[in-house]
């Protein structure tokens, strides 16, 4: 199975490396605007390779993607001095529209995994520029932040974080969700479970995990300028839940029809994931307040999507 990287930074890179080590790549394909630094990166995991598995490793340029089922798109640019957000998302729309418009020339049967920043205006952006099943399109959304409200529920709670069922859905930002109402762990409904656990989940507990999950990012760009190492082993859990069509339910960004009363927007829900991509959407059970958050996140998503205007809205 041949899987390509477009965008070798970190991130990029990180992912590469993630995804040989799940096994279930036969070839990777990094490609770079900058030629010397996707090869640089290959050479490096290719390094790796003997320790870790037989997959291949090289860069190259889009011809190189032909017969690719997945293809992560982690390129984009930095925001300059004094430029907007929304000037940034223009320009990074731009990038998409060019790298999009390539890989499918030679890969047009490939699914899209978007995870350059910000990860839902970006998932609709390429859906939209790339005209194909939106199913085909994901976003790493916040499949990220829900990994990390498992990890801080498991820490309190003292249990492995696999055994924790709790999503963050909506945006993969401020205006994020984490869903408490439906959350669970050893078939139990979380409340009941911490209590018998000795270690209930107080209003302030709450807060501070809320907390801690909304700013985790912020957290380690303080300390290191940027994060890598959870996005990238997000993607590959991804790639291999695709590649080996597992049907499992991960909360990723894709395009939705409607949720909350918000039509066309991309945002993270429950997805069901298989070989095809996005097999189905499912709304947990949620409280109004809950609800109410999801609505907002998707309007301020929507807003900015469309704000950015034909052809990229």
């Amino acid at each position: 199975m041949k899987i390509g990287i477009v965008g070798t930074g970190m991130v990029g890179s990180t992912a590469a490396y993630a995804i040989a080590a799940t096994g279930v790549a036969s070839s990777l394909v990094l490609i770079d605007h900058n030629p010397e630094l996707a090869s640089a990166q290959a050479a490096d995991i290719a390094d790796a390779v003997p320790f870790i598995g037989a997959v291949s490793v090289r860069s190259g340029n889009y011809d190189d993607l032909k017969g690719a089922v997945m293809v992560v798109i982690a390129a984009g640019v930095a925001q300059k001095p004094g430029e907007s957000r929304l000037e940034l998302l223009g320009r990074n729309a731009s990038i998409f529209a060019d790298v999009i418009a390539q890989v499918l020339a030679v890969a047009p049967g490939a699914i899209l995994l978007v995870a350059s920043n910000p990860v839902d205006v970006m998932t609709a952006v390429s859906t939209k520029l790339s005209g194909i099943d939106p199913a085909r399109v994901i976003g790493t959304g916040t499949i990220l932040d829900t990994a990390r409200f498992r990890k801080n529920l498991s820490r309190h709670l003292g249990v492995s974080p696999q055994s924790i069922h709790a999503h963050v859905l909506g945006e993969h930002g401020d205006s994020e969700v984490l869903v408490w109402s439906s959350a669970e762990c050893g078939a139990m409904q979380l409340d009941s479970f911490a209590r018998q656990r000795g270690c209930p989940l107080t209003d302030a507990l709450r807060g501070q995990i809320d907390e801690s999950v909304r700013q985790a990012a912020q957290l380690i760009i303080a300390g290191k300028g940027a994060t890598w190492f959870g996005i990238a082993a997000g993607l590959a859990r991804i790639v291999r839940v695709i590649a080996l069509d597992q049907h499992e339910v991960l909360t990723v960004s894709s395009m939705t029809a409607e949720v909350a009363g918000v039509h066309d927007v991309c945002l993270s829900l429950p997805r069901i994931i298989g070989a095809s991509g996005v097999e189905d959407t499912l709304l947990p059970s949620m409280t109004q307040s809950e609800l109410d958050a999801l609505a907002a996140s998707a309007r301020l998503l929507k807003e900015t999507t469309d704000a950015l205007g034909a052809p990229y809205s």
